[in-house]
């Protein structure tokens, strides 16, 4: 039978089928595109322990900060300044820069002084941190895997440094969902100075295989917050509605035929940047915000600074974004450490310990995690007048969200290159993070590629309790 002719009840038969497939298929992609466009969740129904914490701050100082002109005391190292780095502590380990040369050790170029009832040992170029030192809980013995700045960064965000895996941000946002429907779960935001600008991949903020609704936002600091967030002249929002409205039915139809859940993605994102076009200007609209606590942060609205910056994490943590990142590229001090970090940190301590001292008095530090340091430290030997790149032993702190303010965890040796005691791998710190939101890292996954992937991986990874409140 010739396959261009069928009987006259066979193509009834069938159009009616494929008419009926059609219609019902076209009213299950409308209620899914209905759930896509409603505020995401989250994947756990439940948290498996009580959460602490519902915020995330995450003040990321790019570029690898030395600890030791920061957060780490050593006046040994400061007795040896320009005498040979003994070899037991350097041989056979992973130098970036400083391969083959002759070392030198490199005394800390600040004096340290003790701050608050907690004594805490800090740096005189951070003297407004200081001022918040019994809220802190400052980690002495971080280490890390990847010595160079874009791996670095990734395995700190991600856990691995294979790109292309969600970074902790996507992570919270889909296991926790977020607080609001008005603007994106995960915001980024950028600021510059003070040293050698180490250049940020959006990788840094990526969801990798999860889906990409799950992705961090970068907003800007200086004009539209958003691309386009804008309505062009001549534009009413009725009619933003209607484009959005059309838009979304061409991705129902489309989404009929390839079942892609990234059109469904793509749905939940035209409506939230619609909404967006009215929270986002009222976000940035700084005016209601008293000259005192401008003062506070020494922020000047508009200005693109790290300060300015820091205001806006605190209100977008008041709308109920879940994580919040705010990146200071200006730590690559690899000459002139001396006066580059009395720089930066001028940039960045007194809005530091300004959120903190905010989220205090608004009654939001205890479910807000603030955490503050880079992807790496920097050497005790010399190079130049600088410090070259080092993953053995470095600083960070956190404060709020279910830490123990007022306490040091952890420490180098004497010269600050090996963390010898009570040592904290970036494992341990996303353990640590999941559990003060709730999350049981081993029972926290998502399938790919076969396997329940995590953020913490399959290395051992493990809670660091003595920081928890």
């Amino acid at each position: 039978m010739d396959p261009l002719q069928i009987s006259r009840r066979t193509f009834l038969n069938r159009a009616s089928t494929g008419i009926g497939s059609v219609a019902l298929t076209s009213l299950l992609q409308q209620s899914q595109a209905t759930e896509a466009a409603k505020r995401w969740t989250g994947a756990l129904s439940q948290t498996h322990t009580r959460a602490k914490a519902k915020t995330v701050i995450h003040l990321c100082m790019a570029g690898g900060p030395s600890h030791l002109e920061l957060l780490d005391y050593k006046p040994k190292l400061a007795e040896m300044h320009g005498q040979p780095m003994p070899d037991s502590f350097t041989k056979g380990q992973p130098i970036a820069q400083l391969q083959g040369r002759a070392l030198t050790c490199f005394g800390p170029q600040h004096d340290f002084q003790r701050c608050g009832a907690s004594g805490q040992h800090i740096s005189s170029i951070l003297p407004h941190i200081g001022t918040v030192a019994d809220d802190i809980a400052i980690v002495r013995s971080m280490v890390t895997e990847q010595i160079n700045h874009d791996p670095a960064h990734t395995f700190f965000n991600t856990g691995t440094q294979i790109s292309g895996r969600p970074c902790m941000g996507s992570w919270l946002l889909y296991g926790l969902g977020a607080s609001t429907d008005e603007l994106p779960g995960f915001v980024v935001l950028t600021s510059v100075g003070g040293g050698q600008s180490q250049p940020i991949a959006a990788r840094q903020w990526h969801s990798g295989f999860l889906p990409s609704r799950f992705q961090g936002v970068p907003f800007h600091s200086k004009g539209d917050p958003v691309l386009y967030v804008s309505n062009p002249k001549g534009v009413q929002r009725q009619d933003q509605r209607q484009l959005v409205d059309t838009v979304n039915a061409l991705n129902r139809m489309h989404d009929t035929h390839v079942g892609d859940p990234e059109v469904a993605a793509r749905i939940a994102q035209y409506e939230m940047a619609f909404k967006m076009q009215t929270s986002v200007p009222g976000l940035m609209d700084v005016h209601d915000e008293p000259q005192h606590i401008l003062d506070l942060y020494g922020a000047k609205p508009g200005d693109g600074s790290f300060a300015s910056n820091c205001l806006l994490a605190r209100r977008l943590a008041e709308r109920g974004v879940r994580f919040i990142q705010l990146y200071h590229r200006g730590w690559d001090h690899h000459g002139g450490v001396k006066n580059g970090t009395r720089t930066t940190a001028g940039l960045v301590d007194q809005a530091s310990a300004a959120l903190i001292k905010d989220l205090k008095q608004r009654g939001m530090l205890d479910e807000t995690l603030v955490i503050w340091g880079g992807e790496f430290g920097r050497t005790p030997m010399a190079q130049g007048t600088g410090r070259d790149h080092h993953i053995k032993g470095f600083s960070m702190w956190m404060a709020g969200g279910g830490i123990r303010g007022g306490i040091s965890h952890g420490e180098t040796d004497e010269l600050g290159y090996n963390a010898v005691k009570d040592v904290v791998h970036v494992r341990d710190f996303h353990a640590t993070l999941l559990h003060l939101f709730g999350i049981d890292h081993h029972r926290f996954s998502y399938k790919f590629q076969g396997l329940d992937a995590r953020l913490t991986g399959v290395e051992p990874a493990h809670v660091i309790k003595p920081l928890l409140a």
